[in-house]
């Protein structure tokens, strides 16, 4: 298989993506009419239409499907005898690739990879965030190396805690825990997949055995914060999310029967061929000297 090859693969595997020409093109760093002529051609190669083109962008025909397929298979085989030929050498190399549950990603994980790309400047960076539940499914998917997820996993891999942080009642107003039940401003929560709603909603019954007067719902931890440091309500948030620069917030720590901190874990998991990759080593020798020197939350 010469370039082009890998080329053309690498081409269709974009389109897919992207399913816009030009998105696509930008992506490939080659101009619409170039793309359009070199898709014109792999096509008579196939004898077959892959994408059909249209004033929304860009449709996968059957043929196209297979075709695609295909082409990703290829490059992952590719993408893993590379990392394996540059496991080889000394340098680490190869692109270190990270599924991280998004408050870890938004708050925890940027000074760990500002460490790891000024010591391995050769090696390069794939990161995806989101739900613990989308991380696991890209580790089980194989699409990435190591995942970060929140709660306690189900893992049959390496699995490595990272830390714990505190839970707290958060709120401009509010000193005191009992005060929730004399306020009319609502408790602001963020939507979660992992067992995070449970937790709060088994401490807010031991604690009131009621539910809040009003609740306002959002989609993203981070809206739910900025709301809260507003003073629009109050809400529960993890000690990750709070550095220590919020102005006139108080924080009142989430307790749990036995009159003990509530903590929420961070796990680091993947699979034993992944941790045998120098970048991967690498990230997790990082990783560990940065909670040594930080510590716990």
């Amino acid at each position: 298989m010469n370039l082009s090859y890998f080329s053309e693969l690498q081409l269709l595997s974009v389109l897919a993506e992207e399913m816009n020409m030009r998105k696509a093109a930008e992506r490939l760093f080659v101009s619409q009419p170039a793309l359009s002529q070199r898709l014109q051609t792999i096509e008579k190669e196939w004898d077959r239409k892959l994408f059909l083109r249209s004033q929304k962008g860009v449709t996968l025909t059957p043929a196209g499907e297979m075709v695609v397929n295909f082409a990703n298979e290829i490059l992952a085989r590719e993408e893993k005898v590379r990392e394996s030929i540059q496991a080889l050498e000394s340098k680490v190399h190869g692109t270190l690739k990270i599924a991280v549950a998004s408050i870890v990603g938004q708050n925890w994980l940027p000074q760990v990879l500002k460490k790891f790309v000024s010591r391995y400047p050769h090696a390069k960076i794939s990161l995806i965030t989101g739900w613990s539940s989308e991380i696991l499914k890209s580790l089980y998917e194989d699409d990435v190396h190591i995942g970060i997820i929140r709660g306690t996993p189900t893992w049959k891999g390496v699995k490595i805690h990272l830390f714990k942080d505190s839970l707290f009642l958060v709120d401009k107003q509010i000193t005191k825990i009992e005060q929730v039940l004399e306020t009319d401003r609502p408790l602001i929560q963020f939507k979660s997949d992992s067992n995070y709603y449970q937790e709060i909603q088994d401490w807010w019954h031991r604690q009131f055995q009621t539910i809040p007067k009003r609740t306002i719902i959002v989609d993203q931890i981070e809206t739910c914060k900025q709301m809260t440091f507003n003073g629009i309500g109050y809400a529960i948030l993890p000690a990750i999310t709070l550095n220590g620069a919020e102005k006139d917030i108080f924080k009142i720590p989430l307790l749990d029967e036995n009159n003990e901190p509530i903590k929420r874990d961070t796990w680091l998991l993947g699979y034993e061929s992944a941790f045998k990759l120098k970048q991967v080593q690498a990230f997790i020798e990082i990783v560990q000297e940065y909670i040594d020197e930080c510590g716990q939350f």
